[in-house]
Protein backbone atom coordinates (compact mmCIF):
# COMPACT_ATOMS: atom_id res chain seq x y z
CA UNK A 1 0.00 0.00 0.00
CA UNK A 2 2.90 2.24 0.29
CA UNK A 3 3.47 5.07 -2.46
CA UNK A 4 6.71 7.03 -3.45
CA UNK A 5 6.16 10.32 -1.01
CA UNK A 6 5.75 7.63 1.79
CA UNK A 7 7.48 8.01 5.08
CA UNK A 8 7.93 5.60 7.88
CA UNK A 9 9.64 6.94 11.14
CA UNK A 10 11.10 3.76 13.05
CA UNK A 11 11.03 4.17 16.94
CA UNK A 12 12.19 1.20 19.36
CA UNK A 13 15.41 0.87 21.59
CA UNK A 14 18.50 -0.31 19.89
CA UNK A 15 18.10 -4.11 18.96
CA UNK A 16 14.16 -3.53 18.68
CA UNK A 17 14.36 -4.79 15.25
CA UNK A 18 13.89 -1.71 12.76
CA UNK A 19 16.23 -2.68 10.90
CA UNK A 20 14.42 -6.33 10.21
CA UNK A 21 12.01 -4.17 10.06
CA UNK A 22 12.71 -2.41 6.82
CA UNK A 23 14.34 -6.01 5.29
CA UNK A 24 10.64 -7.37 5.18
CA UNK A 25 9.27 -3.94 4.37
CA UNK A 26 12.28 -4.50 0.88
CA UNK A 27 10.42 -7.73 0.57
CA UNK A 28 7.10 -6.74 0.74
CA UNK A 29 7.81 -4.00 -1.96
CA UNK A 30 9.71 -6.95 -4.91
CA UNK A 31 13.15 -5.61 -3.44
CA UNK A 32 16.14 -7.85 -2.25
CA UNK A 33 15.94 -8.17 1.11
CA UNK A 34 19.59 -9.83 1.95
CA UNK A 35 20.68 -6.61 0.19
CA UNK A 36 19.31 -4.20 3.09
CA UNK A 37 21.91 -3.47 6.06
CA UNK A 38 22.15 -0.99 8.93
CA UNK A 39 23.31 2.76 7.41
CA UNK A 40 24.37 3.26 11.09
CA UNK A 41 27.72 4.89 8.98
CA UNK A 42 26.63 5.31 5.85
CA UNK A 43 23.79 7.45 7.06
CA UNK A 44 21.44 6.45 3.82
CA UNK A 45 20.88 3.63 1.94
CA UNK A 46 19.38 3.63 -1.40
CA UNK A 47 17.69 0.09 -2.23
CA UNK A 48 16.11 -0.37 -5.96
CA UNK A 49 15.23 -3.24 -8.14
CA UNK A 50 16.26 -3.62 -11.71
CA UNK A 51 12.78 -3.62 -13.62
CA UNK A 52 10.57 -2.02 -11.29
CA UNK A 53 10.33 1.98 -9.92
CA UNK A 54 10.16 1.24 -7.12
CA UNK A 55 12.93 3.07 -4.47
CA UNK A 56 13.18 2.74 -0.75
CA UNK A 57 15.62 4.55 1.00
CA UNK A 58 16.67 3.75 4.20
CA UNK A 59 18.15 6.14 7.15
CA UNK A 60 19.53 5.91 10.29
CA UNK A 61 20.00 9.31 12.49
CA UNK A 62 21.36 8.12 15.39
CA UNK A 63 24.68 9.60 14.87
CA UNK A 64 23.12 12.43 14.28
CA UNK A 65 22.49 16.17 15.74
CA UNK A 66 18.88 17.88 14.78
CA UNK A 67 21.28 20.15 13.22
CA UNK A 68 23.21 17.66 10.75
CA UNK A 69 19.84 16.16 9.82
CA UNK A 70 18.64 19.45 8.55
CA UNK A 71 21.21 19.24 5.89
CA UNK A 72 20.22 16.00 4.66
CA UNK A 73 17.34 16.44 2.64
CA UNK A 74 15.51 14.19 4.02
CA UNK A 75 12.34 15.84 2.77
CA UNK A 76 13.62 15.79 -0.86
CA UNK A 77 14.28 11.74 -0.83
CA UNK A 78 10.95 11.38 0.46
CA UNK A 79 9.47 12.54 -2.96
CA UNK A 80 11.29 10.02 -4.75
CA UNK A 81 10.61 7.28 -2.99
CA UNK A 82 9.37 5.37 0.15
CA UNK A 83 11.83 6.52 2.74
CA UNK A 84 12.51 4.82 6.33
CA UNK A 85 14.03 6.55 9.21
CA UNK A 86 15.69 4.72 12.16
CA UNK A 87 15.95 6.95 15.25
CA UNK A 88 13.07 10.08 13.93
CA UNK A 89 13.46 11.95 16.82
CA UNK A 90 16.63 13.44 15.65
CA UNK A 91 14.56 14.84 12.72
CA UNK A 92 13.12 18.38 13.46
CA UNK A 93 10.45 18.32 10.76
CA UNK A 94 9.16 15.37 9.24
CA UNK A 95 6.10 15.25 6.97
CA UNK A 96 3.19 15.42 9.04
CA UNK A 97 1.54 12.62 7.11
CA UNK A 98 3.81 9.69 8.01
CA UNK A 99 3.58 6.51 9.49
CA UNK A 100 4.99 6.02 12.88
CA UNK A 101 5.92 2.46 13.33
CA UNK A 102 6.88 1.99 17.39
CA UNK A 103 9.01 -2.06 17.78
CA UNK A 104 8.75 -2.74 21.09
CA UNK A 105 11.14 -6.11 22.59
CA UNK A 106 8.30 -8.61 24.10
CA UNK A 107 10.85 -11.33 24.27
CA UNK A 108 13.84 -13.07 22.89
CA UNK A 109 12.28 -13.39 19.17
CA UNK A 110 8.79 -11.69 19.76
CA UNK A 111 8.26 -7.78 19.05
CA UNK A 112 5.32 -5.72 18.65
CA UNK A 113 4.93 -3.26 16.25
CA UNK A 114 2.45 -0.70 16.36
CA UNK A 115 1.78 1.53 13.09
CA UNK A 116 0.00 4.69 13.04
CA UNK A 117 -0.33 8.26 11.41
CA UNK A 118 1.33 11.44 13.29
Amino acid sequence: MLVPGDVLLLEGELGAGKTAFVRGLARGLGLRADDVTSPTFTLIQEYRSPGTDVVLYHADLYRLTPREVDDLGLGELSEDGILAVEWPDRWNDPPEASYRVRIEHRGENLRSITVSRL
